[in-house]
Formats: C-alpha cells, sequence, structure tokens
C-alpha cells in the first residue's frame, strides 16, 4: 500500500507564481526504513523567463543553492531564466547540445492526431533515459544533491517530462513507493490547471509548432500521462533490470552515492 501524504498536502505543494509556473516541492514522501524525505529543500518547476519582479522576490525566500537546469543550449538562449539580485546559486546545465534535444513535448508536435501524439511521447519517453545531454545534466543532478548543502531547483522548459523523469528516478532510488513516484509526476496536471496554463500553453504548442495538430493531440502532448513515465522505467528496465543498475552504471550513483543521498535527503 502507497505511504501517501494527504491529499490537502498534495495542493499544497504547489506554489503559485504569476510568470514561474509549475513550480513545486517533490519531498516529503515516504522513503526507505519508514523514513521521510525532506521537505523545503527540493523544488522542481518550468523555466523562468517570464518571472515578474515579485516572482523573483518571492523566490529568494526558498534560498537556493543549486538550480539543475535539463534545457539544451537552444533553449536556454531562447528562453534565459530571470534571476532575483543577489542571486548566487550554482547552476548545472549540459554543454554541447544539438537540435534533437529538446523538450519531448516540442519533439512530439509533428504528431497530428491524440493517438499518433501518445505514441509518439510514449518513444521519447524509451530514449530519454539515454539521451546524451539528459545522461549528462541527470549525473550533475545526483552529484548536487548527494554533496551540496541547502535548496535545489530542478527545472527544464514546462517542468513535466525532463524534469519529471529525473525526481522521479530520485524517488525510487530513495524507496518512495510507486504510487507516490507516479502521483509526483502526474501533479503536473494540476499545477498547469490551477495556474491557468492549460489553455496557453496549448496556444503556444499551436502556434509554434502544430498548427494541424488536432485538440486532443496538442493535449496529449502537454499532459503527464501514466504510459509515459511507464515507458521510461519499462526501457530502463529492459536494458539494465532495474534503476539501481542503470543509476550506478549510467549516471554514476553509486551504493555510496545513493548513501549520501540517503542521509541528505530522508529524515
Amino acid at each position: 500500500m502507497s505511504a501517501t501524504l494527504p491529499v490537502a498536502d498534495i495542493g499544497d505543494r504547489i506554489k503559485i507564481f504569476s510568470g514561474i509556473h509549475n513550480f513545486r516541492d517533490y519531498g516529503g514522501y515516504a522513503g526507505h526504513d519508514g523514513a521521510r524525505m525532506v521537505t523545503d529543500r527540493l523544488f522542481r518547476s518550468g523555466q523562468h523567463r517570464e518571472a515578474t519582479s515579485d516572482d523573483l522576490a518571492a523566490l529568494t525566500g526558498y534560498d537556493l543553492r543549486t538550480v539543475i537546469d535539463l534545457r539544451s543550449d537552444a533553449e536556454r538562449v531562447r528562453y534565459p531564466c530571470a534571476r532575483p539580485d543577489g542571486f548566487t546559486a550554482q547552476v548545472r546545465f549540459a554543454t554541447g547540445t544539438v537540435a534533437g534535444e529538446a523538450a519531448p513535448h516540442v519533439a512530439a508536435a509533428d504528431a497530428l492526431t491524440a493517438d499518433a501524439a501518445q505514441a509518439r511521447m510514449i518513444g521519447l519517453y524509451r530514449i530519454m533515459p539515454y539521451r546524451p545531454d539528459l545522461v549528462t545534466v541527470f549525473t550533475m543532478y545526483f552529484d548536487a544533491l548527494a554533496t551540496r548543502d541547502g535548496a535545489s531547483l530542478l527545472h527544464c522548459f514546462a517542468g513535466k517530462d525532463r524534469t519529471g523523469l529525473a525526481a522521479a528516478l530520485l524517488h525510487h532510488l530513495l524507496g518512495v513507493h510507486a504510487d507516490d513516484v507516479m502521483a509526483d509526476y502526474l501533479l503536473t496536471n494540476i499545477a498547469a490547471e490551477r495556474a491557468g496554463r492549460n489553455a496557453v500553453r496549448a496556444a503556444t504548442i499551436r502556434a509554434n509548432f502544430g498548427m494541424a495538430m488536432t485538440d486532443d493531440a496538442v493535449h496529449t502532448v502537454m499532459t503527464a500521462s501514466p504510459a509515459f513515465l511507464a515507458a521510461a522505467f519499462e526501457s530502463i528496465s529492459a536494458c539494465h533490470g532495474s534503476i539501481e543498475v542503470y543509476a550506478e552504471s549510467v549516471l554514476g550513483v553509486s551504493p555510496a552515492v545513493r548513501t549520501a543521498l540517503a542521509d541528505r535527503l530522508l529524515t
């Protein structure tokens, strides 16, 4: 049985900003041996280009020490993140990325129907754990969590796919129940709806990438679906047998690193 937090806490995780979307705490879940993940230390979101001055002032209250930016070079140039005055957090990201290393929901915008979009997203999730850019930055992510003090922020463009997979990997390695891993991944859908972002995101996708897509296709690519995350985990299982073996052999998360993660992130 899942050891979930109370339902009310699901909504409490979501922090509403004007221009920073899908910002939330992904700690607090029950992990190994009855321990619980820390809260107010692990945050995830979408990009911060549209952050208002009020957003940036509020962001200083989180005292971020590390930022893991999962976006490509092109995304960081096109959507530079606004930063608050006095920002001193270490920002980690992969450089030398290529055109194909983009947000999955953008890469899938060539699918014109819902069925095609579903299949395209599942295919993209299957390769995500092995994309060279993501292997590089996922490695940075786990190293940062195992070695650096203070709060961290994990983000990509929408905070949905790449961020969702990275957070899910951490949850699994800390012993979070599979139901809670999936619930946190799917919370993106609630966060977008509460912030009124679904209509905006749909319009952006259609205007920039998929004028010929049906409404259902647009909805599919901008939604977090259980089938998507399951596809990534199934790909890992098929190639490595377990997430632990994948994390060690591909991302350098050795047993010693897993111990460091537990010591820092479980209470």
